[in-house]
């Protein structure tokens, strides 16, 4: 029998192959919770996904996988395509998404693992999914430099971050530890994007700062990394992913479609 050693080393030489044929992987992170890094991620890939890029959507928060209600196919589940191999669940014809909540029987079912079990289920994720010839795997890793991200990081070691914060201090500070944890790891930093930086009013369309506004830069020119835009609050955002359908699809026009769209013009670029 093959000793723990072994084992991983054939695990990576697995994933080595299997990921051979994705061009880019970028992790979606943030140092603290609630500051919409999901819909930051989801949109991203979106977004790709209608640029006619391929596009992967890997979402390794374990504990807390959102991206399926959000993207309407919660109900789903990964098919099985033989010897092992696992499809992921089709969104539209360039965009497919895998995610622990498509192996739940139970939505509100809990996950109650430790670390070494949480870096196994990402080695499946990377070894045994039918990725393909992709442009894109954007991961959406959970919050904080625990686990999920620190094993994408380890396995996968090319992988580039984009660090989403809000514009207040208490998120500004967090940040901080992700850029520092993300150059530690030699993660290219692709940048940082401010979310719910602003509400423009619906009746009179002034623009309310009700969290501050600027810290996302801010902080991105003190580390010296890039900053890739700022995203207003839009409430259509909380409607459009409660329903689970695509926000930059059904509000194109919007401040905060447009915001998308000059990241993703910002990112495109840095691709090579």
């Amino acid at each position: 029998m093959l000793d723990e050693k072994s084992r991983t080393i054939d695990m990576q030489s697995k994933i080595n192959e299997n990921i051979k044929g994705i061009k880019r992987i970028v992790m979606v992170m943030s140092g603290k919770g609630g500051v919409g890094k999901s819909t930051v991620a989801s949109n991203l890939a979106l977004s790709l996904a209608q640029k006619g890029d391929k596009v992967g959507l890997l979402d390794i928060d374990i504990h807390g996988p959102n991206l399926p209600k959000m993207l309407g196919v919660e109900k789903e589940r990964m098919a099985s395509s033989g010897e092992g191999r696992i499809e992921p669940v089709a969104i539209n014809d360039n965009l497919k998404l895998v995610s622990m909540a498509f192996l739940l029987e139970d939505e509100k079912q809990a996950v109650i693992w430790r670390g070494p079990l949480k870096m196994k289920v990402i080695r499946q994720f990377l070894g045994d999914i039918v990725w393909g010839e992709i442009d894109w795997l954007i991961v959406d890793a959970p919050p904080g430099t625990g686990d999920e991200p620190l094993s994408m990081a380890q396995l996968v070691p090319a992988t580039g971050a984009i660090i989403v914060t809000t514009p207040q201090e208490v998120s500004i500070l967090d940040v901080r530890k992700s850029v520092v944890f993300a150059q530690k790891l030699g993660l290219r930093i692709l940048g940082i994007v401010e979310n719910m930086s602003g509400l423009i009013c619906p009746h009179c369309g002034e623009k309310i700062s009700l969290f501050k506004e600027g810290g996302g830069e801010r902080v991105a020119d003190e580390m010296g990394v890039p900053f890739l835009g700022s995203i207003p609050i839009d409430p259509d955002i909380v409607e459009a992913t409660d329903k689970g359908t695509p926000y930059i699809k059904e509000h194109p026009d919007s401040p905060a479609a447009n915001a998308f769209e000059k990241i993703v013009q910002r990112i495109r670029k840095k691709k090579d």
